[in-house]
């Protein structure tokens, strides 16, 4: 054996070798959720089915920044590459460390640029870039999309405003004051780079409008719309995109139009929202499109990545896209035309009977493979564990409409289940070619849709009705917060901030919460200082405050609401112990056989503390961020409110191992490998579902021999 062909040995016993195309696994985690076609998995096979059990923690970096009153996260999968592992902080720091130890490198705070960091937001990810001289590392912080060179962390000073673009460029000057960021990162193709974004989902929401930057300039190279010019906003890419580079395709989960919840004002079925999109990545030109919910009512955006795939399919190799969604379906497309592999069905569902809503008479049902959720809500799965909240919960049923998916909103309440946050969410999907399945993690949380008739509001207290048309989706009727934003309390403010900081916080945002630019300026008054009139009992104790005269919200007009109806808040339905008023599972992770269309197996994931102290185990719960598969045959994932990462064998869902962690792990995991050794990474936010927040990146690895 010649030299180098030993050493290609020896490079493949220490890493594992890909099982596509002859790629040597080099051990980097490039890309944002692993690779372009974002598979999430790793060729590494060190860690393996026979001494999973045995890792132990490498090293554990504290990040900074950790904010529990206002519940910060970090939903980051960080990157590495040559060594160093690049991440986000909860304040949306940049840092660059020595992925073996630890070890600092550098630094980068946007804050230099300036110091109003409102409206900030999360962050899952970064994106690289190098030409084999110079390296650089991009980041979405805010409304902006930054450059740093990836060896200091200095800003790259020619790219866009001296280091930073501003992510509404292109979108028109309409949208110049809206609301207007991006959680995930763009995706690098040749010379571009790509970017979705987010944007408000009320009224007064910008376009998400797909937009590729010269990665050099920052110049805006090509845009493609998502809305006509003259329609409301959404329609946005928020989870992230896929490339397939040998085509030059990219490829885009939109999600609904604007406003969320009422469409009376855009009939139809409201192409391009959610939808999946295939654009040429040099060009921005439409390839296909393939919409998988019809006139959204419901707030099923696509929330997570499509994955590229090479399916078995009818005895052919197929290239794919798997694109999974919040109700718990997943719909395999081809991926030169779009066509589904297995049949779709336009299935019939009740219409809306509120004022001036149009529903589709039909939405779109994949066939195979099977939901990986419950789609159907009935008595017998209601919660079994006490008798009297599964009465409680009977009673709640009785009085909603409830069943299958695709009941329209209604005043009396109807029932999501899967609720707001999936099925499947941000975290993704994996895809491991040497198992040949798909994993993918999903909620079984029931949630209450119900629209309230804004001329109800009539004569109430201003900020009350500012409140409850502008805050009240978020920070519930109550005031208490939580909903699918986990929004703080309201309550007991006036010790905390005056008028003027609340001000600020409505006009410009901060953390998860979008500025709410469509008020005018006397209704943000009028909200911050009723909330200040308001003590930890809510507003059946406020102070009064005496009502001008002619002070009120009118229904219509400028600044104002302009639908028949408002939703009423964005709440789980819960026992009074804090659980789901369904039975378990709360939460699952699902192995898919793309090839056959089925489910190979199907485990809870996560538990509840307080009912683990009761004997009551594998519940699964609420989980937040994907699962990572490797060569070695198995699955990573930490996401659940316990606050664990586990390891689960890929080909049959056992569980091999779990380890407890500093705060929840509600992000990717990412694997790699340094020096020959591999590394399991996952950065541990906190800060939803109850959970305290953290700010530590936790490494794992096997014992050193």
């Amino acid at each position: 054996m010649n030299r180098s062909l030993l050493l290609l040995a020896v490079i493949c016993s220490l890493h594992g070798c890909r099982n596509t195309a002859d790629e040597t696994v080099t051990g980097d985690w490039a890309d944002y959720l692993g690779d372009p076609a974002t598979t999430q998995y790793s060729g590494l096979s060190q860690i393996d089915t026979a001494n999973v059990a045995q890792l132990e923690v490498a090293w554990s970096y504290a990040s900074g920044d950790r904010d529990s009153l206002h519940r910060s996260q970090i939903q980051c999968n960080p990157l590495i590459v040559d060594g160093v592992l690049y991440g986000t902080n909860p304040q949306l720091k940049a840092f660059a460390l020595d992925a073996a130890t630890g070890a600092e490198r550098w630094t980068f705070d946007p804050a230099v640029f300036s110091k109003d960091l409102f409206g900030m937001g999360t962050n899952r990810g970064l994106s690289y870039w190098t030409d084999g001289d110079r390296s650089q590392i991009y980041y979405p912080a805010g409304p902006y999309l930054y450059a740093l060179d990836a060896a200091t962390g200095q800003a790259v000073t020619t790219f866009g405003d001296k280091g930073r673009v501003d992510l509404h460029t292109g979108l028109g000057d309409a949208a110049r004051d809206m609301f207007v960021i991006s959680t995930s990162p763009g995706i690098i193709f040749e010379d571009l780079i790509i970017m979705g974004g987010r944007v408000s989902e009320d009224i007064g929401a910008a376009p998400g409008h797909i937009r590729a930057f010269d990665i050099h300039t920052g110049e805006l190279v090509w845009i493609f719309r998502t809305l006509p010019d003259d329609a409301v906003g959404g329609a946005n890419a928020w989870a992230g995109l896929s490339l397939d580079e040998e085509r030059g395709y990219v490829y885009v989960p939109t999600g609904s139009a604007s406003y969320d919840f009422y469409g009376g004002n855009r009939p139809g079925d409201n192409l391009y929202a959610n939808c999946v999109l295939a654009l040429d990545a040099r060009t921005g030109e439409k390839i296909w499109h393939y919409q998988t919910v019809h006139h959204d009512l419901w707030d099923r955006d696509h929330p997570a990545t499509p994955v590229l795939v090479t399916v078995n399919h009818a005895g052919q190799d197929r290239d794919a896209v798997a694109q999974v969604t919040k109700g718990g379906y997943l719909f395999l497309l081809d991926r030169d035309t779009g066509e589904p592999l297995f049949p779709v069905e336009e299935r019939p569902y009740p219409a809306s009977d509120l004022t001036g809503e149009w529903t589709s008479p039909t939405q779109p049902m994949p066939v195979l493979p099977p939901p990986f959720t419950r789609q159907r809500l009935t008595e017998t799965d209601l919660y079994p564990f006490d008798t009297t909240m599964r009465r409680e919960a009977q009673e709640l049923l009785a009085a909603s409409r409830y069943g299958g998916p695709f009941i329209p909103p209604s005043e009396e309440g109807t029932i999501m289940f899967p609720g707001f946050d999936g099925g499947a969410e941000w975290g993704g999907a994996s895809y491991s070619p040497s198992d040949r399945l798909f994993f993918v993690n999903a909620n079984e949380m029931p949630w209450m849709l119900k629209m309230n008739a804004v001329d109800q509001l009539d004569g109430a207290d201003p900020g009350q009705s500012v409140y409850t048309i502008a805050c009240q989706a978020c920070h519930g009727a109550d005031l208490k917060g939580g909903g699918v934003f986990q929004s703080p309390s309201l309550l007991g403010l006036s010790p905390r901030l005056d008028a003027p900081a609340i001000t600020q916080i409505v006009q410009h945002g901060r953390g998860a919460m979008p500025a709410v630019t469509w008020l005018e300026e006397a209704q943000v008054t009028a909200v911050a200082e009723w909330l200040l009139t308001l003590d930890e009992e809510g507003p059946e104790v406020a102070h009064d405050r005496p009502v001008e005269a002619g002070e009120k919200v009118e229904a219509g007009g400028e600044g104002s609401w302009p639908y028949p109806y408002i939703m009423d808040g964005y709440k789980r339905l819960r026992t009074r112990d804090g659980h789901p008023i369904t039975s378990p599972p709360y939460g699952t992770l699902t192995a898919i056989d793309l090839d056959a269309g089925s489910i190979r197996w199907q485990v809870p994931l996560g538990e509840y503390p307080d009912l683990v102290e009761r004997g009551i185990r594998n519940t699964g719960s609420e989980n937040y961020g994907g699962p990572v598969a490797t060569a070695g045959g198995v699955v990573f994932i930490a996401a659940t409110l316990d606050e664990k990462i586990r390891a689960f064998r890929a080909r049959d869902g056992k569980l091999l191992w779990e380890a407890p962690l500093p705060a929840a792990g509600y992000a990717t995991p990412a694997v790699y490998a340094v020096d020959g050794v591999q590394y399991v990474v996952i950065a541990c936010g906190g800060g939803k579902l109850g959970t305290d927040s953290g700010d530590r990146y936790v490494a794992f690895r096997l014992p050193a021999r």
